[in-house]
């Protein structure tokens, strides 16, 4: 059910809406305990599993198993299960699309289990320290030492394993300022990490860097860096299409352009919420864990 909405359809107030947003981290910790993990194989080797937090990409081979993003700690026994059907090689490369909990959590067990984990300057450095999101209302505790990043990547760093080549290149600050993307150039996917929610509106984070002008700038960027044969990772949702990248980066203008319309006539938050800057976008984006309200609050807060 969409955060911003009664069981009985009735628009919540923004003082409910935010209470709401405020559960989302135990409700999504909560959810791994027990939703399966889902297996969809791609090309090129590369699989995605989704039940965990956001969407983790895979690519098995003699090198080891490489992962993008880690999930959530609680889902380890169904993740271990899905990477068997894959094959019995090692987790050996990790590489965290951001900092974020829901990308970072399984972190420690998975270097427990050999992996060298790769990631952008400032994932390390939020994960290292206590960090509080203000629009979750939560405090990060700092993460074990086995947890944090050894492989930093500054500007763009090319892998190669598996037969695969990735580059992992960093954004402009976007979702946060510690987002890399990776694209994996023979089979032609790019994994967006959390600069893309496929059929969703996206969260973004302000208290590390985030923005709604970052997150369009981020998605220039995808559709930049893809074609039309290209198979999109994003971080929550389905895998997609450029298409769905064309998609999103529209809503993300229209969105913006109408509450900075309606911020620069002098609207209050409250006010702009009720106007729903949002409506003609909400039954495509507007099912998710952000609701339309909570994310018009999210780019009223950047305009």
């Amino acid at each position: 059910m969409a955060a911003g909405f009664t069981a009985s359809g009735r628009w919540l107030t923004p003082r409910q809406a935010y209470a709401q947003a405020q559960g989302i981290v135990d409700g999504i910790r909560a959810a791994a305990v027990e939703t399966p993990i889902t297996l969809h194989r791609l090309r090129g080797g590369i699989g995605v599993l989704e039940g965990s937090g956001g969407n983790i990409a895979v690519l098995g081979g003699r090198d080891g198993k490489l992962m993008i993003d880690s999930g959530i700690t609680a889902s380890r026994p169904r993740i271990e299960e899905a990477l068997g059907s894959i094959g019995r090689e090692p987790i050996r490369h990790l590489v965290n699309t951001h900092w974020h909990f829901d990308h970072a959590d399984g972190n420690a067990w998975m270097a427990e289990a050999g992996a060298t984990i790769t990631a952008h300057r400032n994932t390390r450095k939020y994960l290292a320290m206590m960090q509080r999101v203000e629009d979750w209302a939560f405090d990060f505790p700092p993460a074990p030492v086995t947890a944090l990043p050894t492989r930093l990547v500054d500007g763009e760093e090319v892998m190669r394993l598996n037969g695969a080549t990735m580059t992992l290149r960093e954004y402009s600050p976007a979702h946060t300022d510690s987002d890399l993307s990776v694209f994996f150039a023979e089979a032609d996917i790019l994994h967006t990490g959390d600069t893309f929610w496929n059929n969703a509106y996206p969260f973004i984070d302000y208290s590390t860097g985030g923005s709604i002008e970052g997150t369009i700038r981020a998605t220039e960027a995808n559709l930049a860096g893809s074609a039309e044969s290209t198979i999109i990772i994003p971080g929550h949702g389905l895998v997609g299409t450029r298409q769905d990248l064309r998609d999103c980066l529209a809503m993300l203008v229209d969105v913006h352009g109408r509450v900075a319309e309606l911020k620069r006539q002098g609207r209050s938050l409250e006010e702009v919420i009720a106007a729903r800057p949002t409506a003609v976008h909400d039954a495509r984006w507007g099912g998710f864990v952000i609701s339309p309200q909570f994310f018009t609050r999210l780019v009223y807060m950047g305009v």
